[in-house]
């Protein structure tokens, strides 16, 4: 017999991303979003690890250092990897794993994950933010940027899963 795993009712789910967002709203005055904590995550390591290319790069130069845990995205993503954390393990879904389709291989498929996030960050620097923020943000405060990223997000999705769907079934 399969053993069944808990998921949140994603109604409830979707409610509670809702309330979330409205109280980030209220406690930071800004959104949700990740990108930009990954992004102050990798500069506070640079300027820490070689800052004579810091202060003379044009990019790193730009940033306040030493500020990292002062800036509320980087709070808030500290809160989300504990709050998947503490989801996993109360759910009883918390384990190393690789999810993969019958008709890919191990190799193929943390290749194609790696390549994923590095088209998504980049994608998240030229647009901006990531999904949750250009999308989930955007559209809270009725944004057209929001919804136009939103929609190109699923439309995108929903054309590329027709190529990728055959890893997966």
């Amino acid at each position: 017999m399969e053993k069944k795993l808990k998921y949140a009712n994603p109604y409830l789910a979707g409610f509670a991303l809702g309330l979330t967002l409205l109280f980030t709203f209220y406690v930071s005055g800004h959104g949700l979003g990740a990108s930009g904590a990954v992004k102050n995550f990798v500069i506070s390591a640079t300027n820490h690890l070689f800052p004579d290319f810091s202060a003379q790069s044009g990019f790193f130069s730009t940033f306040v250092k030493g500020q990292l845990f002062n800036q509320w995205i980087v709070v808030m993503f500290i809160g989300l990897i504990l709050g998947g954390f503490i989801s996993g393990a109360t759910s009883g879904r918390l384990k190393l794993t690789l999810e993969k389709g019958p008709r890919s291989s191990k190799t193929k498929r943390v290749l194609l994950a790696i390549l994923g996030g590095m088209l998504f960050g980049i994608g998240s620097q030229l647009g901006k933010g990531c999904t949750s923020g250009a999308a989930l943000s955007g559209m809270a405060v009725l944004s057209a940027s929001g919804i136009i990223t939103m929609m190109a997000i699923f439309g995108t999705g929903f054309i590329l899963a027709l190529f990728f769907r055959k890893y997966w079934i």
